[in-house]
C-alpha cells in the first residue's frame, strides 16, 4: 500500500511538475492553470466595474472556483514537495516549499480570499493583497526559456550594471545638489531641498520629464539640457549591457542544443533535446 501510495505521490508531481513539451498531461496542467490565472485576474477586474453588479455572483462563483483550484494545487505541492526536495524529511521538505520564493507566491494568490472569512474587519486591506495573483503568471514562465534568459543575464551582468548604475546615481546626486543650488532662490517653495533636486534629476535623467517641477533660471535650464543629454547616454549603457547578455545567452543556448543533439555530452534526458526530436521527428519522412 506504501508503494503505491509513493507511485501515486511520483505520478503527481510528474504532472503538476512543469515539464517539457513531450509530457502530455503536465502540458495539459500547465495550461489549465495559466486559464485559472487569467479567469482569476479578468473577475478581479471585473469586480472594479459597476456595469457587471448584476452579475456579481456568478462572478463570485467563478472566483471561488479558481480560488479552490490553486488551493488545491498548493496542497498537492506541499504534500509531493519531497519529490522536489529530494534526501530530507517531509516535514522539512514541505517548509522549504512553503518559505520559497514561489511557495510564498503561490499562498499569496489564495491567502487573501479565505482571511475576510477570519477577519473580516480586515476586509479592504486583504483585497488589495489580491494584486500578487499576477505573480503567479511568472511562476509557469519561470520554467521556460524567457524568463531564465531574464535571470540569467541579469545575474552574469551584474557587476557591469551595478558599475553603470553607481554612475548613474553619481550623477543623479550631483545635478540633484546643482539644480537646488540654482533653484533655491527663485522657486524656494517648488526647490524646497535637496529631495526636491532628486526628483528633478531622477525625472530628467529618465527622460521621463513629468513637468510638475522645471528650472526657471538661465543657469538651471542650462544644467536641466546637460542633464538631459547625459542621462540619454547613461541609460543606454545598461540597456546596451542586456542586449549583449541576451545576444552571449541565446548563443550559449543555441550552441547546448546542438551539442545534446549531437550526442557531444550525456544529455537523452535533456529538454532540449526531447524537444528537438519531438520537432523534427518527421523530417527524415518528408525528406
Amino acid at each position: 500500500m506504501s508503494k503505491k501510495r509513493e507511485n501515486i505521490k511520483q505520478e503527481i508531481f510528474d504532472i503538476i511538475e512543469i515539464g517539457n513539451k513531450s509530457d502530455i498531461p503536465s502540458t495539459l496542467f500547465d495550461m489549465f492553470i495559466v486559464v485559472m490565472i487569467w479567469v482569476n485576474l479578468a473577475v478581479t477586474l471585473a469586480f472594479t466595474f459597476s456595469q457587471f453588479d448584476p452579475y456579481k455572483g456568478l462572478l463570485e462563483g467563478i472566483e471561488t472556483f479558481t480560488v479552490i483550484v490553486f488551493t488545491i494545487e498548493y496542497i498537492l505541492r506541499l504534500w509531493t514537495a519531497d519529490r522536489k526536495y529530494r534526501g530530507i524529511p517531509q516535514w522539512k521538505a514541505s517548509f522549504k516549499f512553503i518559505i520559497s520564493f514561489y511557495g510564498i507566491i503561490d499562498l499569496l494568490t489564495f491567502l487573501p480570499f479565505y482571511l475576510p472569512f477570519v477577519f473580516p474587519s480586515g476586509i479592504v486591506a486583504f483585497r488589495i493583497l489580491r494584486v500578487f495573483r499576477i505573480f503567479r503568471l511568472f511562476k509557469i514562465n519561470s520554467q521556460y526559456d524567457a524568463f531564465n534568459v531574464i535571470t540569467s543575464v541579469l545575474e552574469e551582468k551584474r557587476n557591469q550594471l551595478l558599475s553603470s548604475m553607481c554612475l548613474i546615481m553619481i550623477l543623479m546626486t550631483a545635478s540633484s545638489l546643482a539644480i537646488y543650488g540654482f533653484e533655491n532662490e527663485a522657486q524656494p517653495d517648488v526647490f524646497k531641498n535637496a529631495f526636491s533636486g532628486i526628483w528633478w534629476s531622477v525625472s530628467t535623467l529618465l527622460t521621463v520629464g513629468y513637468g510638475d517641477i522645471y528650472p526657471i533660471t538661465t543657469a538651471g535650464r542650462i544644467l536641466g539640457i546637460i542633464t538631459a543629454f547625459l542621462g540619454v547616454g547613461l541609460v543606454a549603457i545598461p540597456t546596451g549591457i542586456i542586449s549583449a547578455g541576451f545576444v552571449e545567452q541565446y548563443t550559449m543556448i543555441k550552441g547546448d542544443r546542438k551539442s545534446a543533439i549531437d550526442g557531444e555530452f550525456d544529455c537523452k534526458d535533456c529538454p532540449w533535446r526531447k524537444a528537438y526530436m519531438d520537432e523534427h521527428k518527421n523530417d527524415g519522412d518528408k525528406a
